[in-house]
């Protein structure tokens, strides 16, 4: 007998109910991809037991790099990922000097968002993405 192969609406339907997601978590975006909130993001990470570390890098006043280590324990295995979350002037709107409009916040709610999509396989299924990686100006 020959299995279906899960399509990526089936796959995103399982993961989201998996996860404990309400319609309140996600939303659609108008350029065709699904968006994840951050209250979805912090429901993967708690569902998923996921410890997520952070280590700032600021490369210069208008770029700011957050680095964030993730790692998640299902079936006895171990999954751990790497991944930036960045924020400049180029991709951040409020973005306006080193200490003004939280683009350090930005950055690390960036990194988180990538580690827990990573973790959780959401990016595997592709056309998902957390609030904050995408910039409302969609020139991200």
């Amino acid at each position: 007998m020959e299995s279906k192969k899960e399509t990526k609406k089936d796959g995103l339907r399982r993961l989201f109910v998996e996860n404990n997601m309400s319609e309140d978590d996600v939303y659609k975006d108008k350029r065709g991809f699904v968006i994840i909130t951050r209250s979805g993001i912090e429901k993967i990470q708690f569902n998923n037991n996921m410890d997520i570390t952070f280590n700032l890098e600021v490369i210069s006043d208008d770029l700011i790099v957050v680095k964030a280590t993730g790692e998640m324990r299902s079936d006895g295995q171990a999954f751990k990922v790497e991944t930036y979350g960045e924020c400049s002037p180029k991709n951040y709107q409020n973005f306006t000097s080193k200490f003004g409009s939280y683009p350090y916040a930005m950055a690390e709610k960036r990194a988180l968002s990538r580690a827990v999509l990573k973790l959780a396989g959401f990016y595997r299924l592709g056309g998902v993405f957390g609030e904050g990686e995408i910039d409302n100006r969609g020139d991200n």
